[in-house]
């Protein structure tokens, strides 16, 4: 069996592959910002056209499924890039989010129930 990979190992990974290729200079903010911008664009390309349906069952293809994996791979390795790069605990700022917007969204009828 595959264990799972820990998000800081993944991070770890990164921080070493940019480093043994010399392109730290490169990854500053904006640069990963901006890399990040990219490849969530080409993730959104592979649904552009699709119909609901057709969106729905995209990881039926075995194509399009190791497409839609690349990119959210890319996606995740940016975006876990960026954190290193500012240091954000992408988990703690997760849990913090999803902490307002249960503030800010209440389940619907939950005030009647109390």
């Amino acid at each position: 069996m595959t264990e799972h990979p820990d998000l800081a190992g993944l991070q770890r990974r990164l921080t070493e592959f940019a480093a043994a290729r010399h392109w730290q200079p490169f990854h500053t903010p904006k640069n990963l910002a901006s890399a990040l911008s990219v490849e969530a664009a080409e993730l959104v390309e592979i649904f552009q056209w699709l119909t609901p349906e057709q969106s729905a069952a995209v990881m039926s293809d075995p194509t399009d499924a190791h497409r839609v994996t690349d990119e959210v791979a890319d996606v995740l390795a940016y975006l876990l890039q960026f954190c290193e790069a500012l240091d954000i605990d992408p988990l703690a700022a997760l849990a913090a989010k999803i902490e307002r917007n249960e503030g800010r969204f209440p389940v619907p009828g939950a005030e009647d129930a109390t």
